[in-house]
């Protein structure tokens, strides 16, 4: 598993690299961030097409390419109406599931990524709420990808707790948010549980702590949560109280702040 966030902030620009073992922070001069389809970071490209890494530090070095392939975008944005409110962080689905190739170098060690699964993601703002939960995974036996983030979100000198979540099952997305009338049963470490109509989402987690991260707070990259890129997972997935599926994987990325 490995986890590449490009991004810039008031004070600069930078990378964070997680892997299985650790987390790294790779700063860079605010001049040094281009924005294109994605961003440029240094000598670093990021695209909706894949990835041209070319990092080198004390700590971590990385280079060599990923192509992303049959790439599944959501069908319109994961924000809903809120996107037209004034939000202190605005996400996006970029990519639910696609096929990776291609090998990258990481500290001398040649991992070769061809078959595996991608997974892209956004956000803007200048802040991530003060208290949220975040898991995805698309590491299954079969054709499956789910994202969930739950947050308390201010708005009008008041906080509720909103969701988005998206379920891609064999090629058809379930959508369950805040904007379609779902309710949150459960919000735990270790347990998320959201219900919608007919819809039925049960997550359980084995989380075991994750690696540091930066993230923003007032425009600035000085908050410190944790995320985990290979916690273990059971998803259960209900329509109409029909279990559809129960899928489990060691592969699932999680964030509990």
């Amino acid at each position: 598993m490995l986890a590449l966030i490009p991004g810039r902030a008031e004070e600069g620009a930078f990378i964070q690299v997680v892997t299985n073992e650790r987390a790294y922070n790779i700063p860079y001069p605010l001049n040094e961030y281009k924005r294109l389809e994605f961003a440029r970071v240094g000598g670093s490209r990021f695209e909706r097409r894949g990835v041209d890494l070319n990092i080198s530090t004390d700590e971590l070095t990385i280079t060599g390419s990923l192509r992303y392939r049959n790439m599944k975008p959501i069908s319109y944005d994961i924000m809903g109406p809120f996107k037209y409110l004034p939000m202190e962080c605005r996400h996006s689905v970029i990519s639910m599931d696609h096929d990776i190739e291609g090998e990258l170098i990481l500290n001398g060690e040649p991992i070769d990524f061809s078959g595996g699964r991608g997974y892209i993601e956004g956000d803007r703002g200048h802040s991530f709420p003060d208290k949220y939960i975040w898991a995805q995974c698309n590491c299954f036996d079969e054709p499956c990808s789910i994202m969930v983030a739950l947050a308390r979100i201010p708005f009008a000198g008041l906080k509720f707790w909103g969701c988005i979540c998206v379920v891609l099952w064999r090629g058809k997305e379930y959508r369950l948010a805040t904007y379609k009338g779902v309710r949150i049963v459960a919000k735990s470490p270790t347990r998320i549980e959201l219900e919608q109509g007919k819809y039925r989402l049960v997550i359980s987690l084995n989380n075991a702590g994750g690696h540091p991260l930066r993230a923003p707070d007032k425009g600035s990259m000085t908050r410190i949560i944790h995320e985990s890129s290979n916690c273990e997972a059971r998803f259960r997935f209900y329509i109409g109280g029909n279990e559809y599926f129960d899928k489990t994987s060691n592969c699932a990325s999680f964030e509990y702040v």
